[in-house]
């Protein structure tokens, strides 16, 4: 497993059933080797302008990512992965887009608190 793989792993979908679903693989943790992983859709209105990448079937790097179809590199869908968890591997991005993707979301972390939105829950019931 590499970083800037792009894996099918077990995730939970909105009916709740468990689906096989492409991630790519971000960052290979410390000690454990657990995988920083960001969501990969086909539904493209779900793009964040600015911070989510397409991945095109005309790109330089869409034939070896494995991907059938135009999709969304959605860095907003962050997980952490267990190796055991990946049902296995089917391609990769460029290192080029890998390190764009790390840098966009390292950026945004790094964000200053006082332009960071401020989320308000309602009080349990």
């Amino acid at each position: 497993m590499k970083e800037g793989n792009i894996i099918l792993t077990p995730l939970p979908q909105s009916d709740g059933q468990i689906k096989l679903r492409p991630v790519l693989v971000l960052r290979i943790m410390p000690k454990f080797n657990d995988l920083l992983v960001c969501g990969i859709s086909t539904n493209l209105r779900q793009k964040v302008s600015g911070f989510d990448e397409e991945i095109c079937t005309d790109d330089e790097d869409f034939k070896q990512c494995g991907l059938l179809k135009d999709s969304l590199i959605r860095l907003g869908f962050l997980a952490v992965l267990p190796v055991k968890q990946v049902a296995g591997s089917i391609g990769k991005i460029s290192k080029k887009r890998h390190t764009r993707l790390l840098e966009k979301l390292a950026n945004y972390i790094k964000k200053s608190p006082a332009l960071s939105t401020t989320i308000h829950q309602s009080p349990a019931k």
